[in-house]
C-alpha cells in the first residue's frame, strides 16, 4: 500500500509540474509589457510527513515532524513534503529553499487551536511562514485551516443568535455592552495576553512569505484565517493559481490575498469569499514604504470573488507605489466593492501604468468603483486610526484606465473623495462600461478629483431599455 501510495503521489507531482507550465499564455495582447514570472523548480526527492512521526487523526500535535521532514528535506536539497489524507493539526511551521509543501486531497492541515503554539521568542509568528528563500511552494488539493475563531473577535451585529451563542459557549469574554466578544478566557485554552484588547493585538495571518524568489501557491484551500490568509511581501517571481479562500462573510480583518511589494506576479482561476478584501495590492506606508518600493509587474487574471470588501484592492498604504498592473477578465459578485482604491496621507503613493478591463459585477453591495483618500481602519472594539494630520505621503491614484466594465446592481457605479485642496485623484479614464445601480445618481466625484467617463452607460429601474 505504501508503495501504491508513493507512486500515486509521484504521479500527482508529475501532472502538477506539466499543468505548472504554460503561464506565458496569459501574458499575450497586454496593454503594457511585463516579464513572465520564473517558476520555482525542485529536485524529484518525495518525502511523507507520517514517515517522520506525523499523525492525522486531529488530535496529535504534528509541530516536530513537520520539523524534522523539511530538515530532512533541505539536508537532501529540497523536494516534496507530501501530507496525506487526515487532519493534521500543528503549531509553526517554517518553509527552506527548494521545498514544496503537498497536501493531497482530503489533507487538512490545521493550526492548533492552543495560542500558545503560536509563540516565538515571545511573539505570536505565521502559521506557515518562510524568509530570505528561494524556490518554495504550496500546492495540492487539501485544505489549511487557521482556526480562526481561537483568535477573531465577533460584532454581535453581525451574528446571528444561534451563531453568538455558539461563540459564548466557547467561553470568551463579552464587552461593550454586549456588543463585542474577544476569545479570551476560552474555557480549554489559555490566554497570551494580559486583556482581551492586548491578544487581539497578536492575532496573526495564515501563511507569510517574505523576502523570497520564486514562490508557487497552486491548487489548495485556505480558509479560517486569524487575520489574512496569504501575504508574498517583498517577495518577486510569484504565481499564485487555483487556490480557494474562504472564511466567514464577518471576519475581522479576514483579507483573502495581499501582496506587498512584490515584483513579477500571477494571480490568476483563483476563488475567493472573505471577511475583508479579495485581492490586494499594498507597498507600505511613509519611509519604509518607499525604502521597499512599488507592487510591480502584477498581472491579475480569471479571478472569481464573491464576498469581500473590495474584489480588487489597492491600499490602503502603498507608500512604495503601483506600477504596471493589469487585471482583467475577472468576476465579482456579492462584494462590498467592486473596484477599491483606498488611502489616506501618511499612506499614499504613486500609481502608474494601471490597467483594469472585462470585469463583471453582480449584487455589489455599495460602490462599483470607489477612490476614497481619507480612509481609516477601525480594528474591532477601538476607535477610528487616525490618518496623518502633515499632507505627506499623499496618495495619488493616477494613470488608472478602467474599460468594459458591466456592473449588475450597485449603489452607485462611481465615488471619488479626495483631499481638500490637494490633486490626490486625477487622470482616470472610464470607458465603454455599463452600471445598473440603486440611487439616482450614478457618479459622485468631488471638486478635488477628476474622472474621465466616456462610452458608458448608466441605468436604474427607471431607465427604459432599448436596443439602441
Amino acid at each position: 500500500m505504501k508503495r501504491l501510495t508513493t507512486l500515486l503521489t509521484a504521479l500527482a507531482l508529475t501532472v502538477l509540474s506539466l499543468s505548472a507550465q504554460g503561464y506565458e499564455r496569459y501574458y499575450t495582447n497586454l496593454p503594457i509589457d511585463m516579464p513572465v514570472p520564473e517558476l520555482a523548480q525542485f529536485p524529484d526527492n518525495v518525502v511523507n510527513i507520517n514517515d517522520f512521526g506525523g499523525v492525522g487523526d486531529g488530535l496529535t500535535l504534528n509541530t516536530e515532524a513537520f520539523q524534522k521532514a523539511i530538515a530532512a528535506l533541505e539536508k537532501m536539497g529540497g523536494g516534496h513534503l507530501v501530507v496525506p489524507a487526515g487532519i493534521y493539526l500543528s503549531g509553526l511551521i517554517s518553509l527552506k529553499d527548494n521545498i514544496d509543501l503537498h497536501l493531497e486531497r482530503g489533507a487538512v492541515l490545521m493550526a492548533s487551536p492552543n495560542r500558545e503554539d503560536h509563540l516565538k521568542g515571545g511573539k505570536t509568528a505565521t502559521f506557515i511562514s518562510a524568509s530570505k528563500r528561494t524556490n518554495i511552494a504550496i500546492t495540492g488539493e487539501g485544505v489549511i485551516d487557521g482556526n480562526g475563531a481561537y483568535w477573531r473577535p465577533v460584532k454581535r451585529d453581525k451574528v446571528s443568535d444561534t451563531e453568538w451563542n455558539a461563540f459564548k459557549a466557547m467561553g470568551g469574554t463579552v464587552t461593550d455592552g454586549g456588543k463585542l466578544w474577544y476569545p479570551y478566557d476560552l474555557k480549554h485554552y489559555p490566554n497570551i495576553a494580559s486583556s482581551p484588547k492586548e491578544q487581539e493585538k497578536m492575532r496573526t495571518h495564515l501563511i507569510r512569505f517574505t523576502d523570497c524568489k520564486r514562490v508557487y501557491v497552486a491548487g489548495v484551500t485556505l480558509q479560517n484565517a486569524p487575520k489574512f490568509h496569504l501575504i508574498p511581501t517583498r517577495c518577486s517571481e510569484v504565481i499564485i493559481d487555483g487556490l480557494t479562500v474562504r472564511c466567514p462573510w464577518n471576519a475581522q480583518n479576514g483579507d483573502a490575498i495581499d501582496l506587498s511589494s512584490c515584483r513579477n506576479v500571477l494571480v490568476v482561476n483563483n476563488i475567493v469569499d472573505a471577511g475583508d478584501d479579495g485581492i490586494c495590492m499594498k507597498a507600505g506606508a511613509g519611509e519604509s514604504g518607499v525604502k521597499y518600493g512599488p507592487c510591480e509587474n502584477i498581472l491579475i487574471e480569471n479571478n472569481t470573488v464573491f464576498h469581500a470588501h473590495g474584489g480588487f484592492v489597492i491600499g490602503s498604504e502603498f507608500s512604495g507605489g503601483m506600477r504596471n498592473i493589469v487585471v482583467r477578465n475577472n468576476l465579482f459578485s456579492g462584494t462590498d466593492t467592486g473596484l477599491r482604491f483606498k488611502s489616506a496621507p501618511g499612506r499614499g503613493g504613486k500609481c502608474e501604468n494601471i490597467y483594469i478591463s472585462n470585469i463583471v459585477m453582480t449584487d455589489i453591495k455599495d460602490e462599483a468603483i470607489v477612490f476614497e483618500c481619507t480612509y481609516q481602519n477601525r480594528p474591532a472594539g477601538g476607535s477610528d486610526e487616525q490618518s496623518s494630520e502633515e499632507l505627506t505621503f499623499l496618495p495619488e491614484f493616477t494613470d488608472i484606465h478602467i474599460s468594459n466594465v458591466i456592473c449588475r446592481g450597485a449603489e452607485r457605479a462611481v465615488v471619488a473623495k479626495g483631499v481638500e485642496g490637494q490633486r490626490c485623484i486625477y487622470g482616470i479614464t472610464l470607458t465603454g462600461s455599463t452600471f445598473f445601480h440603486n440611487l439616482d445618481v450614478p457618479v459622485v466625484v468631488d471638486e478635488w478629483s477628476e474622472v474621465e467617463i466616456t462610452d458608458s452607460r448608466f441605468a436604474t429601474f427607471d431607465t427604459p431599455v432599448t436596443n439602441d
